[in-house]
């Protein structure tokens, strides 16, 4: 009687088994796949706090080295020169803009003088007074209308004048040199509206 029940619970046994050993391994593959699905997705969480921080902080790198960049062409003591500069010994140029001409078509300036530029449009559209490499030379002081206030900006690239109006450029020359001056409003240049500016 007791050997008929080793040899049915033998086979039971053999069974039983290899069963829980199936489990237990299929609970512990389960606990690394579902481990290994928490470590990527901190991971993952992880790269995107990361990498929105590095692309800022590599913007704010590039848009400060290019800010530089454009101020270093400029003059960089500009502000120190309109600070010291004697404006009781300023000298006033005008420049008369028409359809289409600058009038003079050139002008001259004197390096370390301060002056009042006078851009006036006589004609019957607005016109742009644009000579960026002249912008560059120069230590601005401000640029002034005489009816709606003044700008004080350290640079300009163009200055824009309605028919009929004028505006005040103060500025002190510095950096020698012969800049192209012309309107970039679309065909005005190639009628004719253009010149240049020197500083002697």
């Amino acid at each position: 009687m007791f050997c008929s029940v080793k040899v049915r619970w033998v086979p039971l046994l053999a069974i039983a088994v290899p069963g829980a050993i199936l489990i237990t391994g299929s609970k512990s593959l389960s606990n690394w796949k579902a481990r290994r699905v928490f470590y990527f997705q901190k991971r993952e969480d992880a790269m995107k706090r990361i990498i929105p921080a590095i692309i800022l902080t590599l913007m704010a790198l590039a848009l400060s080295g290019c800010g530089h960049h454009y101020h270093a062409m400029y003059v960089r003591d500009a502000a120190d020169l309109v600070k010291a500069a004697d404006w009781s010994k300023m000298e006033t140029a005008t420049v008369t803009m028409t359809d289409y001409a600058f009038n003079p078509a050139s002008v001259v300036f004197r390096q370390g003088v301060p002056y009042k530029l006078v851009i006036e449009n006589k004609g019957t559209e607005k016109h742009y007074f644009t000579a960026e490499n002249f912008f560059r030379a120069i230590a601005t002081r401000k640029l002034q209308s005489n009816t709606d206030g003044e700008v004080k900006a350290p640079y300009f690239s163009a200055i824009e004048v309605y028919p009929g109006r004028s505006l005040d450029l103060y500025f002190i020359a510095v950096k020698s040199g012969t800049y192209p001056l012309i309107c970039t409003l679309e065909g005005h240049e190639a009628m004719g509206m253009k010149g240049e500016i020197r500083i002697e």
